[in-house]
């Protein structure tokens, strides 16, 4: 598992962006993007056309969203966006006027970093760890918060229960947790999903296929005036039903019945044995299968070969063992998440990956 923040880490980067955040529901009319040398800045505007904030930097995600929310192809825009940014802002500005609608556009530290629709509900960083936090002190103080961590796209909570465990082959024991996951920029829902944690080489691995979600998505927000600002204060709590639901979730992820069905899996795919007549060639069919790049394909093959574990169980090891390699931390929990899905590969496609990569 990739290493992040520690729990105190997390609980104060938290603290300090809660205090940084502005949100604003806006009419695009009231949007101005302006060049400035290779930059772009986002201008919010009053009823009279002055600036009601700074301008505002936009990062990546935010640039995204909004080539999507003006349907302009994401190949014209980050060529304009790195070759003619006063193009881009040309054409930005002209489809805020044309095609208008009221967004709510997310803030951090004078930086716009999600641009949404109305009807986005902010489920944020701190309400999730304000509630999840408690219940998980409940369980122990043997629960380990294994890894933390908040990217611009999500936080992530990993934690590992030690009192379940098992042993999938002679020394090689894997213990049950949870990964509870939330995205303030419209990247995700709030998402609480088993975790399997292998101690021979701290590979964590993503139970995609049972999970509880919330989405981001309520009623149309208004805006009687054309810039509205918002406050954690001003904003309607989180509806009670929510929040009993997420703590149910914590307490009974973290399930026996769950885990020892995990761990039938991962004994059937250690029965699964390769075709070893081109390992390569079989790997990067499965990594091609699974969405893993070229690139990523490689290490995936070193950390099967270092792992002497021709399988279906070491070729998913693999994958989740690549995961703590990769610099973005987003990235490598995905990997984790598409470790079990290599692991739980439908045999027929395992049977197709291993005579294609024998041809």
């Amino acid at each position: 598992m990739k290493a992040g923040l520690t729990l105190n880490e997390m609980a104060a980067e938290i603290t300090r962006q809660h205090a940084m955040k502005a949100d604003y529901l806006v009419d695009t009319r009231r949007m101005q993007m302006e060049p400035a040398g290779s930059q772009l800045f986002l201008n919010l505007l009053d009823e009279n056309g002055n600036m009601a904030v700074e301008p505002l930097e936009v990062n990546q995600i935010a640039h995204r969203q909004i080539g999507t929310g003006l349907n302009i192809p994401a190949a014209f825009y980050d060529r304009m966006l790195e070759s003619h940014p006063d193009l881009l802002a040309h054409n930005v500005n002209t489809l805020f006027q044309r095609e208008s609608s009221t967004r709510m556009l997310r803030t951090l530290g004078g930086t716009a970093r999600a641009f949404l629709s109305s009807r986005y509900r902010r489920i944020d960083n701190m309400e999730i760890a304000n509630i999840v936090l408690p219940v998980i002190a409940e369980m122990g103080s043997d629960i380990r918060f294994e890894s933390c961590q908040i990217t611009d796209s999500r936080m992530y909570i990993k934690v590992v229960n030690p009192r379940l465990e098992a042993e999938v082959s002679p020394g090689d024991i894997v213990q049950s947790g949870m990964i509870i996951s939330n995205s303030e920029v419209g990247h995700g829902s709030v998402s609480i999903q088993p975790l399997i944690y292998r101690l021979v080489c701290s590979n964590g691995m993503v139970v995609n296929d049972a999970r509880t979600r919330r989405n981001h998505v309520g009623r149309t927000n208004n805006a009687d005036d054309e810039l509205v600002v918002y406050s954690q204060e001003t904003e309607q709590a989180i509806d009670r039903a929510f929040v009993l639901k997420i703590q149910d979730t914590v307490r009974s992820v973290v399930d026996q019945t769950r885990f020892d069905r995990v761990i039938g899996l991962m004994k059937n795919a250690k029965d699964a044995k390769m075709n070893t007549e081109d390992v390569p060639a079989l790997v990067k069919l499965a990594c091609r299968e699974f969405k893993i790049t070229e690139e990523e394909s490689g290490g995936v093959l070193q950390h099967l070969i270092e792992g002497k574990d021709l399988s279906l169980y070491g070729l998913s090891n693999a994958v989740t063992r690549y995961a703590q390699d990769v610099e973005s931390y987003d990235r490598s929990t995905k990997l984790e998440s598409i470790g079990y899905s290599v692991l739980t590969m439908h045999p027929r496609l395992w049977t197709r990956i291993n005579q294609s990569a024998a041809t």
